[in-house]
């Protein structure tokens, strides 16, 4: 009965558990259900710091940010998806949630609360000039010095009778017996001289001069054939003394040092030349590395070089390196390195392993900073050899070098710049280029921008700088690709995502519910699409140049666009809506990039690589600012009535008398005339666009030229003529120059305290209006604007002035 009665105890124990486990399962589905209703209805409502960017920092915000619509929805696996609707991810089934809206009003901006940042573990890092070490870590062995190896030759054909030294390895001293060779051809030699000696002899008394001075000539070339065929002046000597011939010759070492290769056997006939012996003189070795190419940079002549082997544990030896290999090794992609070692010690051995480290004081410029041979003159083949000044190698009597030369900086370190470096963990790295994120100065709350910059070699922790950043600027150095994930989320450009949303990438869902893309469309400023124009066409002179295949002209191209994309400054910019703002800052930084990348291209196909980088982003600023066709601003000009040209050239000149005046330094009256010139035009002679943009364009300049004639101080007349000189250019880019030949569009970069001018001449040379003497020729050609009769040039980059 107890039995039955405990069976049964077990079996209702085990249901209760079944059932407690039932209960469980319920409970935990209905609080998922309840879960899952609360976040649906207020998925838009939930704070995250690490995502949303519209953490406020004042009260009241939150509720402002909350109200705002939600415009659109997005898969958390998949931000490339946007809907303007809630529903499902058509990639992975997810639910879609909202897109908060940002305060962050930039197109890489990111903006997040203070609490945010510290989820987020941000940390910044200031961009810093300073001399910063590379260290290039190598491998390789320690081989034979080749200067210093040593032959033993057989000099006269022979039998080998006794070899003294019988195995390798042996140290020998210089002067130590090593062979005894008998040889038939020495023997007759010794008799030639013993039989020339007796000739002299008997003809002391003799009266016939020629006779005796033919028999002791006989006697100097005997002596000297002994000498080489390998006898010492010694056994010369006891050969004339004793009178006996030797038909044996004992060969002494010339060099001290270790025999590594014994080349013949006693009893073997050699003929002349013949190696028996191979000397190494140890107390200096080789030791060959192995640098990779992208090392290479740091490498330098006469450079000091640590390394150690694994049979000396914690021992450091020194060299210095005394060749670089100009050819590349194609299976490896190393460069040998070769390294001149002391080792008087005799520790290391020809075939040892070896671990090296050069470690190479960084400069500006890429040369490297060693104030030990700054302003010296070295030898390329013995870099130890280093002096003061110029002169010849004391070992091989080649000229010196100077050190600058060979990659060192010059004469005064102290002087040397520093390079711009910044931290490497705060670099996302895209290939040539990267992505930092840079924290914006003054904001309300942390804010943090994407820029792309270029990035030069990698030394030590530390990158240098190419272009993108400044000294001072804050970069994010922890909390990167936490920055850039959120960006990514935000559909706004990212590293993992470099067109974001802008560019038309993402997956928007049917057609007619596609939301509106951030495009900058619309009415676009005269001034700004006349500096954009000028953009266009310094980007098709550098596809022609490199259409031409011309390196130089190529570089010189991609340097005149930089020079061009950099001279649209904020003023340029005034007329723009916000969101055009933004988006050409983006896209004069991608150019820039493009510039000063292909200016530094070395071989045709890094231009090649840089220019298809252009022809995207030129592409796309044409499509985001609703530009078409292959050059969309005035490469097509209207043509407009000779009498409206005639009268325009009349205007011109007048200008081109006030720019001539303030030249010379002359406060003028010009600008009268240019009021004149520009009273003659009749606008009535142009009709529809032409007309209306005239009017535009003519009711600018009479404002301008209003302010002008009223001037009396010449630096007020030269700021008046840089307005002039804008309106003007906009007016030659839109209806021509007038006359005959091209215009040139100069810029001074130093004008107005370096905020940079404008100005039109009819010829190249530089008259700068806005320094006169001071500097006549500060400025260059950003633009070349060519004559009616010749609708299908372009402008190109010209050359460039001086300072």
């Amino acid at each position: 009965m107890a039995e039955q009665q405990n069976v049964i105890w077990r079996y209702a124990r085990a249901i209760g558990q079944q059932a407690g486990l039932v209960v469980v399962l319920v409970v935990g589905i209905g609080i998922g259900i309840l879960l899952h209703a609360i976040f649906s209805e207020d998925v838009g409502k939930a704070e995250t710091p690490v995502v949303a960017s519209t953490q406020p920092s004042e009260p009241g915000e939150a509720d402002e940010a909350d109200e705002a619509p939600i415009q659109e929805w997005t898969c958390s696996m998949h931000p490339e998806v946007r809907r303007l609707e809630p529903g499902l991810c058509p990639k992975c089934g997810m639910k879609l949630i909202p897109v908060k809206p940002t305060k962050a009003g930039g197109l890489r901006e990111f903006s997040v609360s203070e609490a945010g940042k510290a989820l987020m573990d941000i940390e910044t890092v200031a961009v810093e000039r300073k001399f910063v070490q590379a260290e290039i870590r190598m491998v390789g062995e320690i081989d034979y010095d080749e200067t210093r190896l040593a032959y033993i030759t057989a000099w006269v054909p022979g039998r080998l009778d006794k070899l003294y030294v019988d195995y390798t390895g042996v140290p020998v001293q210089k002067g130590d017996h090593m062979v005894y060779i008998y040889s038939p051809e020495l023997l007759s030699a010794q008799e030639e001289l013993l039989q020339a000696r007796e000739a002299v002899e008997a003809l002391v008394r003799s009266d016939v001069g020629i006779v005796r001075e033919m028999s002791e000539a006989t006697v100097v070339a005997s002596r000297e054939k002994l000498r080489l065929l390998g006898l010492a002046p010694e056994q010369i000597e006891t050969l004339e003394a004793t009178g006996q011939a030797e038909d044996h010759l004992t060969i002494y070492s010339p060099v001290a040092g270790i025999v590594i290769h014994k080349n013949a056997q006693e009893g073997m006939y050699v003929s002349t030349g013949s190696r028996i012996y191979t000397l190494a003189d140890l107390s200096q070795v080789w030791v060959k590395l192995d640098a990779y190419e992208s090392d290479l940079i740091w490498v330098r002549y006469g450079q000091t070089v640590e390394f150690t082997t694994i049979s000396h544990p914690g021992e450091t030896f020194t060299g210095t390196i005394a060749f670089i290999d100009p050819i590349l090794t194609p299976g490896t992609r190393t460069v040998k390195v070769r390294v001149n070692a002391p080792n008087a010690a005799g520790k290391l051995k020809p075939g040892m392993f070896v671990k090296a480290i050069v470690r190479a004081q960084v400069a500006a410029g890429g040369k490297v900073m060693d104030p030990h041979l700054a302003g010296k003159w070295m030898c390329r083949m013995h870099p130890e050899i280093v002096k003061e000044g110029p002169g010849v190698c004391d070992i091989c009597e080649m000229p010196l070098e100077r050190t600058e030369s060979l990659g060192y900086v010059g004469i005064d370190p102290d002087k040397t710049d520093k390079p711009l470096v910044i931290l490497a963990t705060a670099v996302l790295r895209t290939g040539t280029r990267a992505i930092v994120y840079v924290e914006k100065p003054d904001a309300e709350e942390p804010t943090f921008v994407g820029r792309e910059i270029l990035l030069g070699p990698r030394a030590g922790d530390y990158y240098i700088v190419r272009s993108g950043l400044a000294e001072g600027d804050r970069v994010v150095r922890r909390g990167n690709f936490k920055i850039d994930s959120a960006l990514q989320i935000l559909a706004k450009p990212s590293m993992m995502s470099p067109e974001g949303g802008a560019a038309g990438g993402h997956d928007h869902g049917p057609k007619k519910k596609t939301a509106k893309g951030p495009d900058a469309k619309g009415e676009l400023p005269a001034m700004f699409l006349h500096r954009v124009q000028a953009v266009l066409s310094a980007a098709e002179a550098v596809h022609d140049a490199i259409a031409e295949e011309d390196l130089a002209a190529s570089r010189r191209a991609f340097e005149a666009l930089g020079d061009t994309v950099r001279s649209i400054d904020t003023a340029d910019l005034t007329d723009l809506t916000d969101h055009q703002r933004m988006m050409w800052n983006e896209y004069a930084m991608r150019l820039g990039n493009d510039a000063v990348e292909g200016s530094e291209a070395k071989m045709p196909k890094e231009l090649q690589r840089v220019a298809k980088s252009l022809e995207t982003n030129i592409a796309l600023l044409k499509k985001t600012f609703g530009l078409h066709g292959e050059h969309p601003f005035a490469s097509s000009r209207p043509p407009v009535p000779p009498e409206f040209r005639q009268q325009l050239g009349s205007l011109f000149d007048a200008y081109f008398e006030l720019q001539r005046a303030l030249a010379a330094d002359q406060v003028s009256t010009k600008s009268v005339k240019v009021q004149q010139a520009l009273a003659g035009v009749d606008m009535g002679l142009l009709a529809g666009d032409d007309h209306t943009a005239w009017m535009d364009l003519a009711s600018g300049l009479e404002k301008i030229l209003s302010d002008a004639a009223e001037a009396t101080e010449i630096d007020t007349q030269r700021l008046a003529f840089s307005l002039l000189s804008e309106q003007m250019s906009a007016i030659a880019n839109r209806f021509g120059p007038g006359g005959e030949g091209p215009l040139f569009e100069m810029r001074c970069p130093m004008a107005f305290n370096s905020r940079g001018a404008r100005w039109l001449q009819p010829e190249e040379s530089v008259r700068n209006p806005y320094f006169g003497a001071a500097m006549p020729q500060c400025g260059n050609v950003v633009n070349v604007i060519q004559a009616q009769s010749e609708p299908g040039e372009k402008g190109s980059e010209h050359g460039r002035g001086s300072h």
